[in-house]
């Protein structure tokens, strides 16, 4: 068999006469299964022939030590650390399940008086006194219910012959007698209810035992009829006042204004100074009363020569006689007025104030109406205070007019 020669590796690769270092810890874990190969093992070989050792190699030393690996497969693992509860886990353990039991009648009995020796059941009892004897109650007598007086004395009777003994007779439970209950106290007598503004039949009667004083003597007493005068003087504040005072203001209130151009034997006069004028008399109406609706204003004249010039306005006033007389007392010094006198007008609501004054150097008569509607104010000359009131009637008849719907 031919030798091998120097220099050559063997089949695996490896170098001859050096053993590859292998990792301790990767030594000791297990390896893979071996894959088979098709060369055959080093066993199925033949063996070479036994060859001459060099006479000049040194012996191992058989105590030589081997040295410690380096790393260890069996280092210490510590123990795991407590796992932390997930949230929402409850911090309770969870209960272990409940085993599950099958029904009774598949269970296996069990004997209670296993391993109990039930041989003999003759026990020692400590012995008892004799119980005394028993005493018999003695019997009631025989009794009946009261029902009536006392039975009258028994007359003596020849004593018969004794009779034979008879069986006891059976005695049962005695009933005691009811108790009579007392008699139930005098009831008084219901007095009927009186309505009011009905008088009753009778008079009710007294209670029992009652007695009159000395002396008294009943005489009925007349019920005096109640009238609702409180109803009256209500319906009479509520309704009447409304009516007294809301009528004429309903009557009055509101008002339009409009000239005539002829009021009886007056006509209105339209010249350039008699319109001048009247303008004039409309602004100071208007600058006057700064809450009149409509103003007016004219001047009119009759065929002897007498003149009259009317102005004033329409609007809602509250108190028509203090409306009045502050009129009056705008006019008194542009006039020259005397004391004013109050005109009866015959018009509930409306008030009227006349004064004697001069105008132009000849004598005049101022007269104001005034009613929760209008004003209306008049100078008048060559005429008196009675004949001034009664024409500013008329004109004012004829200007202002009121609007009832």
């Amino acid at each position: 068999m031919p030798e091998p020669k120097p220099g050559a590796r063997p089949a695996d690769g490896s170098t001859p006469g050096a053993e590859p270092e292998r990792d301790p810890a990767v030594a000791d874990e297990p390896t893979s299964p071996p894959v088979p190969s098709d060369q055959p093992e080093p066993r199925d070989q033949p063996e070479p022939p036994d060859q001459p050792e060099p006479p000049d190699q040194p012996e191992p030393a058989a105590t030589a030590e081997v040295p410690a690996p380096r790393w260890s497969g069996s280092a210490p693992v510590p123990p795991p650390l407590p796992r932390r509860p997930v949230w929402g886990e409850s911090a309770e353990p969870t209960p272990p399940p409940p085993v599950a039991v099958g029904p009774p009648e598949h269970q296996t009995p069990v004997d209670p008086w296993a391993g109990v020796d039930t041989g003999g059941w003759d026990l020692p009892s400590a012995e008892l006194p004799p119980l005394p004897p028993t005493m018999s109650y003695p019997t009631p007598p025989d009794t009946r219910q009261w029902s009536g007086p006392p039975a009258p004395p028994a007359v003596s009777h020849p004593v018969p012959p004794p009779a034979a003994p008879s069986a006891p007779r059976a005695i049962g439970p005695t009933v005691p007698a009811r108790p009579m209950s007392p008699p139930a106290p005098p009831t008084m007598p219901k007095v009927p209810k009186q309505r009011r503004g009905r008088r009753s039949a009778a008079p009710p009667a007294p209670p029992p035992g009652w007695q009159a004083p000395k002396g008294y003597v009943p005489v009925p007493v007349r019920r005096r009829r109640r009238w609702p005068w409180l109803l009256l003087l209500t319906l009479a504040c509520c309704c009447g006042c409304p009516a007294y005072y809301g009528f004429p203001i309903s009557a009055q209130y509101p008002a339009r204004a409009a000239l005539p151009v002829q009021v009886d034997d007056l006509s209105l006069r339209q010249d350039n100074r008699s319109t001048e004028t009247a303008q004039k008399l409309e602004g100071e109406v208007r600058k006057e009363h700064w809450l009149a609706e409509d103003t007016f204003a004219g001047v009119y004249s009759t065929t002897s020569g007498k003149r009259v010039t009317v102005f004033g306005g329409t609007g809602f006033r509250l108190s028509p006689e203090s409306d009045a007389e502050a009129e009056i007392s705008r006019l008194t010094e542009r006039y020259a007025l005397s004391a004013p006198e109050s005109v009866d007008t015959g018009v509930r609501g409306r008030h009227e104030r006349c004064a004697v004054g001069s105008a132009d150097g000849s004598d005049v008569v101022v007269c104001t109406s005034v009613d929760h509607g209008s004003i209306a104010t008049g100078v008048f000359t060559r005429l008196s205070v009675a004949d001034s009131a009664g024409l500013l009637a008329t004109l004012r008849a004829q200007i202002v007019q009121p609007e009832r719907s």
